[in-house]
């Protein structure tokens, strides 16, 4: 309930806004209540790190170690995760990273995380075949195109961005997806090629 609210009030109004008087207000519950759950702001602030390197840090990571039949397919799996609000919260993302600039212990946090998910991104590249350096450098383009794409807020269509992912995994794996594969990921994703042509 009070993670809840923190939550939406940072993604809202930033760390700022995640403050305990008007949490209970918007939750119509007493302030006092919010003590047994948490014993300070800062213990709410703590939980909702938590909270995020468990979603965004813990889902890419899961993603980057999935099975797959093929390095297109093990791509494929990475960029998924990115795409599927549930695992990996962009909006939050965006939040904590501007939280960050803020916070030292902030700063460590997502640091920390940059380099977890660069590091488990480089070992599945590693599991593909790609030399130590060659793995660092592609995993390094991947995370930094979409951290990127979280900082400037980019906005594209689902189809947009489909019609540009099979060129994404070619660059970064160095092989196309095959048919199968894509029409794998389409289905996943509710996305239905036809139907971007026919409307």
């Amino acid at each position: 309930m009070w993670l809840d609210a923190a939550y939406r009030a940072l993604i809202d109004g930033g760390v700022e806004a995640v403050k305990i008087l008007p949490l209970a207000s918007e939750l119509k519950i007493s302030r006092t209540s919010f003590y047994w759950f948490f014993k300070d702001r800062e213990e709410l602030l703590s939980a909702l790190a938590d909270r995020w390197a468990g979603r965004n840090t813990g889902n890419l990571i899961a993603a980057a170690q999935a099975y797959a039949d093929t390095e297109a397919e093990a791509m494929l799996n990475v960029i998924g995760c990115f795409l599927d609000p549930q695992a990996f919260d962009t909006r939050f993302e965006f939040a904590v990273r501007s939280w960050a600039l803020q916070s030292s212990v902030m700063t460590e946090r997502v640091g920390a995380a940059d380099r977890d998910r660069i590091a488990a991104l480089t070992a599945m590249l590693e599991r593909w075949g790609h030399a130590p350096l060659d793995a660092d450098v592609r995993s390094r383009t991947i995370y930094l195109v979409q951290i990127g794409y979280i900082s400037m807020q980019s906005q594209e269509t689902l189809a947009e961005r489909m019609r540009r992912i099979p060129t994404y995994v070619e660059i970064y794996t160095g092989r196309k997806p095959e048919a199968g594969e894509l029409a794998r990921f389409h289905a996943r994703h509710g996305y239905i090629p036809d139907a971007e042509r026919t409307a």
